[in-house]
């Protein structure tokens, strides 16, 4: 693939409306690189891990320091602010506490009302497409994430704590609710990409290994 190939794949991206990004496994494919960069997209690098089949994934709760960890079904009023949490969760990134918290949570779920996601996360709910797991307080999902079975493959994706909810276990206790969700379903094998070397260590803590580097390419902010 050459940089001429990329853009005319970006210009097909944008006609359908759809994001400019590029996903890759850097080890399997190792010339795309200068191509994606040739065209102008910037690659970032995350740990590409994989949970060892055998490994024992504690509980839920044991791991949430008292909130309740739990899947989130397609009428649970804390869905709105579990597809919103993870947001505000990557706009600071990082492990450590962080500025937001349930206020400007409460206000992106406000403007989130009007976009359509969570009416296509319960449809997708309903077709068995994803599972959606939150730490829940007061009726407020401060952390949650989703996994997204296909056969006996599911991926691990958006798991992201309240930044002002953060250093108390809820990203490992959402993780391992998400693991026994997708064992429940017959899955065989777990994966996900994490944010970062700091990030893929606290994965570490129920079972997961790395195994490669996850390339994410995307426009230039």
């Amino acid at each position: 693939m050459t940089a001429a190939d990329v853009a005319r794949v970006r210009a097909r991206q944008r006609e359908l409306g759809i994001p400019e990004s590029f996903e890759w496994v850097a080890e399997t494919t190792t010339a795309l690189r200068a191509a994606i960069e040739g065209s102008g997209l910037v690659v970032h690098e995350h740990p590409l891990m994989v949970l060892d089949p055998g490994a024992p994934v504690p509980a839920a709760d044991e791991l949430s320091g008292g909130s309740s960890v739990r899947t989130i079904g397609p009428d649970d009023p804390a869905l709105a602010s579990a597809l919103a949490v993870p947001h505000l969760a990557f706009a600071e990134p990082g492990t450590g506490v962080g500025l937001a918290g349930v206020t400007e949570l409460a206000e992106a779920v406000r403007a989130g009302a009007d976009d359509g996601s969570v009416g296509r996360t319960v449809a997708r709910i309903g077709a068995g497409l994803t599972s959606v797991a939150a730490a829940v307080e007061g009726g407020t999902a401060l952390c949650a994430g989703q996994h997204q079975p296909v056969g006996a493959v599911s991926e691990i994706v958006g798991v992201g704590t309240l930044p002002s909810a953060r250093r108390r276990g809820l990203g490992l206790a959402v993780t391992a609710a998400l693991v026994a969700d997708a064992r429940s379903r017959g899955v065989e094998t777990v994966f996900l990409s994490a944010g970062d070397d700091d990030v893929a260590r606290i994965y570490a803590r129920v079972g997961f290994r790395r195994v490669a580097t996850a390339l994410i390419a995307e426009p230039a902010e």
